[in-house]
C-alpha cells in the first residue's frame, strides 16, 4: 500500500510474438523474461498483488511457479493488433467485481527486465503523493533535433526550425519513455477515450540507459545478458 492506498502491479505477457518466438519465456540470466518482472513487482512493498495476465498455458504456469497470481486474458485481447490498455480495462472490471479496492495500477512489461524494483516504487509513490500518472523515462536515443524527413526525396529536419548540426551540449536535454514501470489511477484507465497508459498530471522517473534495455530482438537480449555480465551488473 501506498498511504490508505492498495496498488495492483500488472505483467502483460500474452504468448504471441513474432520477434523473438516465445519472447516472454526467453532466458535472461537463467531466468524468463517474465520472471525478471514478477521479482521486481514482490520487491517493492507498495504493492499488494502481483497479477500475469496471460492467453497462454505455459506462461501461466511459469506466472503462478514464480509467485504471480494468473488472469486468463480473452482471446480477442491477445491479438497482434490488441491494445495493452483495453486488457487492462478488462481486468480491473474483472478485479471490481470481485471486490478490490484498489485505486493504483503498475504495468510492468516483460521485455523491460533491468529495472529495480526502486524504479517501480518511485513511480508509484508518485501517483500516492497525488499525481494522476507516472512513468519511466531514459535520455532519447536520437535527439527528434536531428530526426529527419524525406519529402520528395529531400531531406528535412523533421522538427521545423531544427538545427540538426549544433553540438550536442547546445541542444535541449531530450527523453523518450522506456516502458519499464507505468503506474497509474485505475480509474483513469477506464476513460474509453484513451489509448495511451499516461493519464492526467504525469510524472517522469528517469532511469539510466543500461537499465533501459527493451528487449525486441535477439540483438536486445544479448546486449540485456551482457550488462548484467558487466561487473556491477
Amino acid at each position: 500500500m501506498i498511504g490508505n492506498e492498495r496498488v495492483v502491479a500488472v505483467v502483460p505477457a500474452r504468448g504471441g510474438s513474432k520477434s523473438i518466438p516465445r519472447k516472454n519465456l526467453a532466458l535472461l540470466g537463467g531466468r524468463p523474461l517474465l520472471a525478471w518482472s514478477i521479482a521486481a513487482a514482490k520487491a517493492t512493498s507498495s504493492v499488494d498483488r502481483v497479477i500475469v495476465s496471460t492467453d497462454d498455458s505455459e506462461i501461466g504456469d511459469a506466472a503462478l511457479g514464480f509467485g504471480a497470481e494468473l488472469y486468463q486474458r480473452p482471446p480477442a485481447l491477445a491479438t497482434d493488433d490488441a491494445l495493452v490498455i483495453d486488457a487492462l480495462r478488462d481486468l480491473i472490471r474483472r478485479l471490481r467485481d470481485e471486490g478490490e479496492v484498489a485505486s493504483i495500477l503498475v504495468l510492468l512489461e516483460p521485455t523491460c527486465p533491468l529495472r529495480s524494483n526502486e524504479d517501480v516504487a518511485r513511480c508509484v509513490a508518485l501517483v500516492g503523493e497525488g499525481w494522476d500518472s507516472a512513468a519511466t523515462f531514459r535520455p532519447a536515443e536520437l535527439h527528434p533535433h536531428r530526426a529527419w524527413r524525406i519529402v520528395d526525396g529531400s531531406p528535412q529536419p523533421f522538427i521545423e526550425g531544427a538545427v540538426p548540426w549544433l553540438p550536442r551540449q547546445k541542444l535541449p536535454p531530450a527523453y523518450q519513455l522506456n516502458g519499464a514501470v507505468y503506474a497509474v489511477r485505475m480509474d483513469l484507465l477506464l476513460d474509453e477515450s484513451s489509448i495511451g497508459l499516461l493519464a492526467g498530471r504525469t510524472a517522469a522517473v528517469l532511469m539510466p540507459p543500461e537499465r533501459s534495455v527493451d528487449i525486441d530482438t535477439l540483438h536486445d537480449l544479448a546486449v540485456a545478458e551482457a550488462l548484467l555480465r558487466a561487473p556491477g551488473g
